[in-house]
């Protein structure tokens, strides 16, 4: 391995507490991959909660390797410094569509085969988890030999042992053993039954916390403990209602064991989850965490309702900035996307904030959203305007940060067949935002729009992604350009076109858990997508 290499990696375990090292002998070796950086991967929980399930067990031997911008060596595994051609298994975690790319770039760097019918039994067997994988995973399947659809708790326990016992079989038997498995979906094998996601029923019986810590990523002050998984709520956009429900929540009484053994580590707990203060024992949980000396952080907070008891905690904990997440500035606007607040909620919730002497704010708001007009982004403007002036009369001034994302339709939500709004429209809009709000102290953040149109074609694209992904040597704009033309890719037809629902979409051998007819319903509550303003400022 490459001497760099091997010194970096050496000089991040040297900063970490509660890294696993096994010896190999007579343990299953996995690598557990995540296609971004050690920076982002750390701060993601869902790899503390595989490292942590995996290591538990006595076989198996986990360790983790990352993917920095530019590396030009081969990733290697941080734990022993091994190259990921040493390892029986490697299993990638993939939460973001853009990360597709580093995928093919991690396998292309460490030599192995891209596509799975090129592999057998001398390679390692590739399989993959994650959010993006369990709604879509047509766009890298040729290059998996099983792909996980659902929760990895669920799938674990029925998969390693077929892994165990075939790994050093005949591959095409270890590969039709995993196809009867609930929850894998093997592309090599797959007979065209629907592949049902799985989940666990009781959160309880797999703590999920920060396994390692680490100073070296985002969130590295933080102890961080999964309060709840799922989200009832039902945005017609949103992504979670699909890869994670039922909403499911930890017992207090589970949280507080693992908040005691938190402040070991961290004076400051991080509570993670999609709608932590729906928790039905919220307020007495942040209370006893509070009275055991807990600083407290809440990834975001939903608007309505806002328990004043969790927003003192929050105050009193050291909070500094607040996360409000509107989505859409116009009251037809929330409507439409079933976000079940309105005007007054968010205002309240804004002076409910500053009552508390918190004076930063960040607000979450989409562009592109179905029907929207030049009128709706004007909304956001008053809205956020409004807020500044709530901020400024309770608290003598504050600071305002908008974070805007272009809409994305995403598998499996009531959108799934929405195109995403044409480009012009969507740069003339957020120029719009910039404009108005920037002159008055406000700052405007943004995807890049350009990556983001990528980004949806990924998210609802098939298998004839793949020979563009594998012809990208070097990724950037122009490199995923020329590849898109030299394949014939429709990517407007996939990004920029409303479908058919009666069309088979790409990923309906997923079964999510929620009808096609459920999903149709709430579509029907939508307007046309495109509105008279939208048309004449195309």
């Amino acid at each position: 391995m490459p001497r760099s290499s091997y010194k970096d990696t050496r000089q991040i375990l040297s900063r970490e507490e509660g890294t696993v090292f096994k010896d190999w002998g007579g343990r299953l070796p996995a690598a557990l991959i995540y296609p971004n950086s050690y920076y982002v991967g750390m701060s993601n929980l869902g790899i503390h909660a595989i490292y942590r399930l995996l290591n538990n067990y006595g076989d198996v031997v986990c360790e983790r390797a990352f993917y920095e911008k530019g590396q030009n060596t081969a990733p290697i595994s941080l734990e022993s410094g091994r190259s990921l051609r040493d390892f029986a298994v490697l299993a990638f975690s993939v939460t973001y569509e853009l990360d597709y790319f580093n995928v093919v770039q991690v396998l292309r760097a460490s030599g192995i085969p891209l596509y799975a019918t090129e592999r057998n039994e001398r390679h390692p067997l590739i399989i993959a988890g994650g959010p993006c994988i369990t709604a879509n995973p047509m766009p890298l399947a040729p290059f998996f030999d099983c792909l996980c659809i659902g929760e990895a708790e669920a799938i674990l326990p029925e998969m390693l042992p077929a892994l165990a016992d075939g790994i050093s079989s005949n591959r095409q038997e270890l590969l039709k053993a995993l196809s009867r498995l609930p929850g894998i979906y093997v592309p090599q094998q797959h007979t065209g039954k629907p592949v049902v996601r799985q989940w666990v029923k009781d959160l309880d019986d797999f703590p999920v916390t920060s396994t390692v810590l680490t100073p070296d990523t985002e969130l590295g002050n933080l102890y961080l403990i999964e309060v709840e998984r799922g989200c009832d709520w039902g945005c017609r956009f949103c992504l979670v209602n699909n890869t994670f429900r039922p909403a499911r929540y930890r017992s207090i009484n589970r949280l507080v064991a693992e908040a005691e053994n938190g402040l070991r580590y961290r004076k400051r707990l991080g509570l993670v989850g999609p709608a932590v203060t729906d928790h039905p024992d919220i307020e007495e949980l942040v209370t006893r965490l509070r009275q055991m000396g807990a600083e407290l952080s809440v990834s975001s907070l939903r608007i309505k309702p806002l328990s004043p008891v969790v927003l003192a905690a929050l105050a009193r904990g050291g909070a500094r900035t607040i996360t409000l997440a509107p989505e859409a500035g116009s009251e037809r606007l929330r409507r439409l996307i079933a976000k079940g607040i309105n005007e007054d909620d968010i205002l309240g919730a804004v002076r409910a904030v500053a009552g508390q002497g918190i004076r930063r704010l960040r607000f979450y708001f989409m562009i592109g959203l179905p029907s929207e007009s030049d009128e709706d982004v004007e909304e956001i403007i008053s809205l956020t305007l409004a807020c500044k002036g709530i901020l400024d009369r309770q608290s003598g001034g504050g600071r305002i940060t908008l974070s805007i994302a272009p809409f994305v339709p995403k598998a499996g939500t009531p959108f799934q067949w929405l195109p995403m709004a044409p480009l012009s429209i969507l740069e003339q809009r957020l120029s719009l935002l910039k404009n108005r709000l920037q002159p008055k102290g406000i700052s405007v953040k943004a995807e890049s729009l350009a990556w983001t149109e990528v980004q949806a074609i990924l998210a609802r694209g098939d298998t004839s992604l793949s020979p563009v992904l594998a012809d990208i040597k070097e990724v950037s704009l122009s490199t995923w350009r020329h590849a898109v033309r030299e394949h014939q890719l429709d990517t407007e037809y996939i990004a920029h076109q409303q479908w058919d629902t009666e069309q088979e979409l790409p990923w309906s051998l997923i079964d999510s858990g929620t009808s096609t007819g459920h999903l149709k319903q709430e579509l029907n509550q939508t307007p046309p997508m495109i509105s008279s303003s939208s048309r004449k400022n195309s």
